[in-house]
């Protein structure tokens, strides 16, 4: 690193050093862990993943280009806090959604450096700035500028100065909010309630087309007018309504109020400085967040000490692990969520409206028998994080299974039979939900459903095993976009997930489609108990597959966050 000068005058070139430095380290650690096998696999997930963000990056560009010299052509400037409502809400919405894919580093380890404050800062925005969310939102308002400049040459360059007011602010929100997040995650009263309020969030946005649908069929309620106007006078005072008015004023030659709205903008995108900035120099000054523990109660005398569980026909080992995970799983806020979307999918589908009678309800092709299969499949995919990544919840306490006399198959065959446990407790809850909102499915359908789901899911299961050995990543609560598995696992769970769900749904839709569902069910048990040899072919190399794993799987599980 290069040596700090106290120095007013030599700050820059120090600091241009440094940002060198980091630059060749960064480099050299991506170049290395081109060395392994995981690396290599990693670096293909992201030229997949960022093939699908210049997909959506281009293609926004030339969408907004041309919406943006309609706009403009035919004077409905007002209508472009409609755009600027997307940018936003994609810009910031879209990483917290996403985080197994936009996290590769956490910026705030350039602590560990002798940085000045303002290189720490710079270097922190830099990160911000090459993030693919804020890249595919810099192409987009690109397109808005191209769009304004075909339509109106004259109105170009007050659109740039807006437009680029409009991504710094967008810029700083997105960095403010990720790092007061991580403030509020390091305590786990306040993370508790934002994994509450964020699930609620989650749900609710489910709700908001099916709610347009119907309001939008009874235009004579007297309280839908008047509370549209409040929304839009609500909207107006916001960061994209204010860049719109700011459009639209300028369109109009109204200098004045052009002024004003880009003022009040550039006063939001300020604010949300000051907000980062606090978080930023509370990091730079050493904050400590991480939660102490606390001091265990002493043991009363004559305590009673609780055995485990017994199960049935399960050895010991494999009942402790059961156990564990299911005590684990039942405080789980994350879990918690997983058993009520499927349910939740359920009701969305209940009250959207039905589609024409002519077109989709063929008296061959009941909707409603299909509402079990889809809960149920959508109950499968939500469980893919937990399955894929078996013991990044685990973190340094894996060394333990090595030091334990107890085999990595039994471990894993409890954490499996934990996880099987809670897909048929989702699988229940579907079902009697599809009962209550749309009537019993039929038994042919109930079955295929039951049937092609354990042949998925033991699938998932086998590769699932593999990955956590393979690619396991350390879940970190504590720190946003740490709490999910690695990129390259999550890619393999959607590409496993899907062909195994799509090969149980051709075999259902072909015995439905024939009247041969018995056929279809014979098939999918025959492919269930193929997945079952497979799986336990898995189980027995697991334990030689450990032993071979142990150094990359102890290096990321127990290193420092």
């Amino acid at each position: 690193m290069a040596r700090l000068n106290s120095s007013e005058a030599l700050a820059w070139p120090e600091a241009r050093e440094q940002f060198a430095a980091i630059a060749q380290l960064r480099w050299r650690i991506f170049v290395n862990s081109l060395r392994t096998l995981r690396g290599r696999l990693e670096l293909v997930s992201w030229i997949l993943v960022g093939f699908g963000y210049t997909v959506a990056g281009l293609g926004g560009m030339a969408g907004l280009a041309a919406l943006s010299w309609f706009l403009v052509s035919h004077r409905h400037a007002q209508w472009f806090a409609a755009v600027f409502w997307g940018v936003l809400l994609y810009w910031q919405l879209i990483p917290l959604m996403a985080s197994a894919f936009t996290e590769t580093f956490d910026s705030s380890n350039f602590l560990r450096f002798p940085l000045r404050y303002r290189s720490y800062v710079f270097l922190r925005m830099v990160y911000g700035v090459l993030d693919p969310t804020t890249l595919v939102g810099t192409l987009w308002l690109i397109g808005v500028a191209l769009g304004v400049a075909i339509a109106s040459p004259i109105l170009l360059p007050w659109a740039v100065l807006v437009l680029a007011a409009f991504w710094i602010l967008n810029t700083l929100l997105a960095r403010m909010i990720f790092a007061w997040l991580e403030r509020w995650l390091a305590r786990r009263r306040t993370r508790e309630l934002l994994g509450l309020l964020f699930f609620l969030c989650i749900i609710g946005v489910q709700f908001i087309s099916p709610l347009v649908q119907h309001y939008g069929k009874n235009h004579a309620r007297p309280g839908i007018p008047a509370f549209t106007a409040q929304l839009l006078a609500v909207q107006r005072a916001l960061p994209p309504g204010l860049a719109a008015e700011s459009f639209a004023r300028a369109a109009e030659r109204n200098v004045t109020l052009a002024l004003g709205s880009f003022a009040l903008l550039c006063a939001y995108g300020g604010a949300f400085f000051w907000l980062l900035e606090i978080r930023l120099r509370a990091q730079y000054r050493g904050e400590n967040l991480s939660e102490s523990v606390a001091r265990a109660a002493p043991r009363e005398k004559g305590h009673r000490i609780k055995l485990g569980w017994d199960l049935p026909g399960v050895s010991g080992p494999v009942a402790a692990i059961f156990e564990k995970e299911f005590r684990y799983l039942s405080r789980s806020g994350p879990m918690l969520f997983t058993l009520v979307m499927p349910v939740v999918i359920l009701l969305i589908f209940r009250f959207t409206p039905a589609p024409p009678r002519g077109l989709h309800h063929h008296a061959a092709f009941p909707i409603a028998s299909l509402a079990f299969p889809a809960g149920a499949a959508y109950g499968l995919l939500v469980l893919t994080n937990l399955v894929y990544n078996c013991f990044g919840f685990e973190g340094a306490g894996v060394q333990f299974y090595f030091a334990s006399p107890v085999r990595f198959r039994e471990v894993l065959l409890g954490k499996n039979l934990a996880q099987a446990a809670v897909l048929v407790l989702i699988m229940f809850l579907v079902w009697a939900g599809a009962c209550l909102m749309f009537g019993p499915p039929p038994a042919s359908i109930a079955l295929a459903t039951v049937v092609g789901i354990a042949f998925a899911a033991t699938v998932n299961f086998g590769v699932g095993d593999v990955m956590s050995l393979y690619s396991p990543k350390k879940v970190d609560y504590s720190a946003f976009g740490k709490q999910r598995a690695a990129g390259l696992t999550v890619l393999a769970s959607f590409v496993v997930l899907g062909i195994a769900l799509g090969i149980a749904a051709v075999v259902a839709l072909l015995g439905f489609s024939t009247g041969r569902m018995w056929l279809a069910i014979l098939c999918l048990l025959v492919l269930a108990a193929l997945a079952f040899v497979g799986y336990a072919a898995v189980l027995a190399r697991v334990d030689r597959l450990a032993i071979t794993r142990r150094e990359a799987l102890l290096a990321e599980l127990c290193r420092a966050s």
